[in-house]
């Protein structure tokens, strides 16, 4: 996974010259037929490079298409105008029309209505009313460095979607990896060696060193594969850009949200009496953090919602929520500052309850201690 990532957008980006290479464009020229019963339509019959052939009746319409003449037709109905009905035939089972040829009837039907009532510069207008742009300002008034738009929403939520699947399957390995070797006893000649504090340390920084250099693998060459994709394919892919401070923040959040999951893992691979067991109880702490990935739709349009500000607080949600506003919208500083401490404060407390767990539990076999029963044992512990 780690060479994988980058490796398969090179793959992308070579596909795409291979094909652009070897393919030349064609556009399809077609011809649609018409019926028109209400009468009046008879203008605007050429749209791009679809033509529109009038018929008389639709058993002429019907023939012609039988006979391969055009490649569907319609009918305009008598009550079209206060029904707003069209009546569409193909010899093609479809979902529905294509983009092409919808647009094609609208702007043909849009322009013989309003033909003759206002002028032709106002009808392109109509058929198209609407190309909107929009530039940030900063707080003085001057156009802002980085701008808004899909393309900033682009690398976050990949980026999410990798970290989120790399800090569960991180934690998750780690997890599996205590509940077997207490399963198969292996853990009681680690502990002869050494102590339950250093053993959890080992863990979960080996499992974290790897995990890093995973992630940084994939920030590293985010930055160098979209240049080249934006020098190379260009159109949206130019416009895509990496939010500010996204490399820092990154490797920041996943350090702190692979450090919480780890000690979580640890501690429920301690009273799990297998991995299986584990594992189902380690579902109920990573679902959080995949939640801004579900509602990505509201994060877009609502990205200062409080249900945001207490997801980019919250230290299950925080480390993939915080990755992803920062593709929508500008996040405060002081809430960056409240997550980082309130993510900090969670992986030293977790950590601390996590090793008394670890040295009351781990060499405890056989049924699952209950909540009340590792109260106590902290307590007493």
């Amino acid at each position: 996974m780690t060479l994988i990532v980058p490796l398969i957008v090179l793959l992308l980006i070579g596909v795409f010259h291979l094909v652009s290479g070897i393919a030349t464009p064609t556009v399809e020229a077609m011809s649609i037929g018409y019926v028109d019963e209400l009468g009046g339509f008879e203008q605007y019959t050429s749209q791009g490079n679809i033509t529109l052939v009038r018929f008389d009746t639709q058993s002429g319409a019907t023939e012609a298409l039988v006979k391969g003449d055009i490649k569907e037709y319609f009918v305009i109905p008598p009550d079209y105008i206060s029904a707003g009905a069209i009546n569409r035939y193909t010899l093609e089972k479809q979902l529905a029309a294509s983009p092409a040829i919808t647009e094609a009837i609208n702007n043909f039907l849009l322009g013989n209505l309003l033909a003759g009532k206002v002028p032709a510069a106002t009808i392109a207008r109509i058929e198209a009313p609407l190309n909107l742009v929009t530039t940030r300002l900063t707080e003085t008034g001057e156009v802002a460095p980085e701008q808004g738009g899909y393309g900033n929403l682009i690398i976050p939520f990949v980026f999410g979607v990798l970290l989120a699947l790399s800090i569960i399957f991180s934690s998750t390995y780690l997890l599996q990896g205590l509940a077997d070797e207490k399963e198969n006893r292996l853990i009681e000649i680690l502990l002869s060696s050494v102590s339950a504090r250093q053993l959890l340390t080992g863990k979960v920084l080996g499992m974290g060193a790897a995990g890093l250099v995973q992630v940084a693998v994939w920030v590293i060459s985010a930055p160098l594969l979209l240049n080249l994709a934006s020098s190379s394919i260009g159109g949206f892919i130019s416009t895509i850009r990496l939010p500010a401070n996204f490399v820092v923040l990154a490797i920041v959040y996943f350090i702190l949200g692979y450090l919480l999951f780890a000690v979580i893992s640890a501690a429920i691979g301690a009273i799990s009496s297998s991995s299986r067991e584990g594992q189902q109880l380690i579902g109920v702490f990573t679902l959080p953090a995949l939640i801004p990935l579900w509602f990505t739709s509201l994060l877009m349009f609502f990205p200062g919602n409080p249900v945001w500000v207490f997801f980019t607080i919250f230290p299950l949600s925080s480390p993939v929520e915080v990755i992803m506003r920062l593709g929508v919208s500008v996040i405060p500083a002081w809430q960056l500052v409240v997550s980082i401490a309130v993510l900090v404060l969670s992986v030293i407390g977790i950590l601390l309850l996590t090793i008394r767990v670890f040295r009351t539990y781990l060499l405890m076999y056989g049924k699952r201690p209950g909540i009340g029963e590792i109260i106590q044992g902290l307590r007493s512990g």
